[in-house]
């Protein structure tokens, strides 16, 4: 007798496999110089794929309204976006998994962070089938990424430390490729810096703070 096993996953589950998969790419991610667009005319409908540089998720819903005031009526505004280890995605009424996951899983292909990709679909009267759907959105976001200069993000701690007066300028030193966020002169100087985690270890000296994880933005 045979017999077919089927499995259903979560949404949590699939979360935990992207987030394995993105611990995956390394010590260095990349995110864009510049905000750029690009349009693509595929079988008489507009796909225009907006990439705009994003440093926190509170952030999306005001870019959104943005971007469709400056496409009205378009028929669909499909995204997806990375921020550090936060990530979505939406269809915006594509049949489900032809938009924005094709749109995402190119972000994470080419190890993009910090970055929003919006694809603004006018509908152009032929319908493309699910399969269409995806090459679609997904060539609209990685041509236009092909385009794009991109700087490097390094995986980061973000710290805080307080020292006396007198250790100044020994810290300002050892933090001149780090990337100081906060300095008050209080009791003491407090720090609040971007630091990369391969770097940690020129702190041993101090007693420090980590927040969190974090990614720092270089030049390439």
């Amino acid at each position: 007798m045979n017999y077919t096993i089927l499995y259903f996953f979560s949404k949590e589950f699939i979360s935990y496999l992207y987030n394995l998969l993105y611990n995956s790419f390394g010590d260095t991610m990349y995110t864009i110089k510049e905000n750029t667009k690009k349009e693509l005319l595929i079988k008489n409908s507009r796909f225009i794929a907006v990439l705009k540089k994003i440093e926190r998720k509170e952030d999306v819903p005001s870019l959104l309204e943005k971007i469709k005031k400056t496409y009205p009526k378009a028929t669909h505004y499909c995204y997806a976006y990375i921020i550090d280890d936060v990530e979505k995605s939406s269809d915006d009424k594509e049949p489900s998994g032809t938009a924005g996951l094709p749109i995402l899983n190119v972000l994470k292909k080419q190890e993009m962070n910090h970055i929003i990709a919006v694809v603004i679909r006018y509908f152009g009267g032929i319908k493309l089938g699910a399969g269409g759907l995806v090459r679609a959105y997904s060539k609209s976001v990685k041509e236009t990424l092909e385009e794009v200069e991109k700087n490097t993000l390094e995986k980061a701690f973000l710290v805080e430390i307080e020292i006396d007066y007198k250790e100044q300028k020994k810290l300002d030193y050892l933090l001149k490729d780090s990337t100081i966020l906060k300095k008050e002169f209080r009791e003491k100087v407090f720090y609040q810096f971007l630091i990369e985690e391969k770097k940690i270890d020129i702190l041993s000296s101090y007693s420090y703070q980590i927040i969190r994880h974090s990614l720092l933005e270089k030049e390439s």
